[in-house]
């Protein structure tokens, strides 16, 4: 009759454990999920809910250079032919200088004369430059500051198994996100 007993009993205390099992089994949120890879049997990779995402931005700076062109006025000397009048001149000159020069002076003379002709040919040129006033484009480059407003991350407020936690991530996660929980004796 003991040993019948015995067994009874341990057929019951089977029979509770299997069931308090089964419940625990039950208890668990169903999208948990474990890591299953053998790296830390601590850790496992789970959903959460998302709460509240609030972006967080910051202002930026920055130069753009653009180009900007405009009209003017500009003012243009045509000299015309002065190199025509600095030889003729010179030629002048030459020929008048060897005609007054006597003996060995002839060749100086004729050179004095020639340089002397081709200046005055050269303002007798210059007294026929016309001016004349054009339009020409011309442009520059500027840089403007510009301030841009960007998202830098986002505050993200997010509900494991009844808790609130916060954190900031650089990507808006949606409506769930995963992530790692982590277990170990607190000492």
């Amino acid at each position: 009759m003991k040993m019948f007993a015995l067994c009874g009993l341990a057929v019951a205390l089977v029979g509770t454990l299997g069931s308090t099992q089964a419940r625990a089994q039950e208890a668990a949120p169903p999208y948990e999920v474990s890591r299953g890879d053998g790296y830390d049997d601590n850790v496992k990779f789970v959903w959460a809910d998302v709460l509240r995402v609030d972006p967080i931005y910051e202002q930026i700076r920055s130069a753009r250079p653009r180009e900007e062109c405009y009209e003017t006025e500009v003012e243009h000397r045509d000299t015309g032919n002065r190199a025509g009048g600095t030889v003729i001149g010179a030629i002048v000159g030459g020929v008048l200088g060897n005609t007054i020069g006597k003996g060995d002076g002839r060749k100086a003379a004729t050179v004095a004369g020639a340089v002397a002709g081709g200046a005055i040919g050269n303002n007798i040129g210059g007294r026929n430059d016309r001016y004349y006033t054009d339009t020409e484009t011309r442009c520059r480059t500027i840089h403007d500051t510009v301030e841009e407003r960007r998202i830098a991350g986002y505050d993200v407020q997010y509900r494991y198994r009844g808790d609130v936690f916060m954190s900031r991530l650089d990507y808006d996660p949606g409506e769930r996100m995963r992530v790692r929980v982590s277990v170990s004796p607190a000492d």
